[in-house]
């Protein structure tokens, strides 16, 4: 999900929908669709449907509000949306790799005129340039580390940093990376790999761009008898301080954490746990975390937004 930074309308990727059963159980299949929802009305309501590639995933909406770009996972592609007010409609697509490569996610830099989009299977990021609702690949490929799942560019758009989630996307009990990448380096290139936990899936950086948070379910979504199972994930903090990222600590969380978000003015992060359906709250003091407690949700979390992204 993005939100526009009017915070007029929300776009929500629908990646999958229910199937024929098989062998008497229910089935997922690629859905090709985004969902535009108007956040003025009470409540919230479904005003449009975008049809863009299989299997839509990360999508982000460009500094200026003009245009969002969707990651289509089973197609190796990046579809380009046209936003005008609340009217959104697709007008182009661009190849960036095979379905097989499994574009995950995008990010737009702070200057709109650059895009990142990772190709998960790959074990690449992908850059791309944006020229209005044009957008180009010219095949230029950062190798990070394994599996990029998500990504984030600092506000002033010098760096970016992917979680890089390792095996295929889930827990093994190894530890994993994230990746620096210097945007300002002609060309940009990967500068840095800093060790974390186990399968950083999530990946939230702070309102102020000092802190890039990894969310790891570090085999919380195992049977207890997995060696590496672990009753809760965590999440580990990195402090950026112009382009050194340092780790500097970590907390623990619930259940296969996956979304987080900051508030706004960056002094708690809250920590959506899928399993055990609910929001942990961690108090933010400079780079430490603290254990705020925790709040129930009507249902299992697995992304949250709190503004543009």
């Amino acid at each position: 999900m993005a939100i526009h930074q009017g915070g007029d309308i929300a776009l929500v990727a629908n990646s999958v929908v229910p199937g024929p059963e098989k062998d008497g159980k229910p089935t997922l299949v690629s859905d090709d669709k985004v969902f535009v929802i108007d956040l003025k009305a009470n409540p919230p309501k479904q005003i449009g449907t975008v049809a863009v590639g299989k299997k839509p995933s990360g999508l982000a909406i460009g500094p200026k509000g003009d245009i969002a770009l969707v990651a289509n996972r089973d197609e190796g592609t990046i579809s380009v949306l046209s936003i005008k007010g609340q009217d959104v409609k697709a007008v182009g697509s661009v190849a960036v790799g095979a379905a097989a490569d499994q574009v995950s996610a995008v990010a737009i830099a702070p200057d709109g005129k650059r895009a990142l989009a990772l190709k998960s299977a790959a074990n690449k990021v992908a850059v791309l340039a944006i020229d209005g609702e044009k957008v180009s690949y010219d095949k230029t490929d950062l190798p990070v580390g394994i599996y990029p799942y998500n990504v984030v560019i600092t506000p002033d758009g010098k760096l970016a940093i992917t979680a890089d989630t390792g095996n295929g996307g889930s827990s093994d009990g190894h530890a994993d990376t994230v990746s620096v990448i210097d945007l300002e380096a002609n060309p940009p290139r990967v500068i840095d790999h800093i060790t974390v936990g186990d399968s950083p899936e999530g990946l939230v950086l702070s309102p102020k761009g000092d802190l890039v948070v990894t969310i790891e379910a570090r085999g919380s979504n195992r049977p207890k008898d997995t060696w590496y199972y672990h009753a809760g994930g965590a999440v580990t903090v990195l402090r950026i301080d112009g382009k050194k990222v340092t780790r500097a600590g970590e907390a623990a969380v619930g259940a296969l954490p996956e979304g987080g978000v900051f508030s706004a003015d960056g002094s708690y992060l809250y920590i959506g746990n899928f399993i055990d359906q609910d929001m942990s709250v961690l108090k933010v003091d400079g780079d430490k975390l603290s254990d705020a407690g925790r709040v129930k949700l009507p249902g299992h979390p697995a992304s949250m937004r709190s503004g543009p992204q």
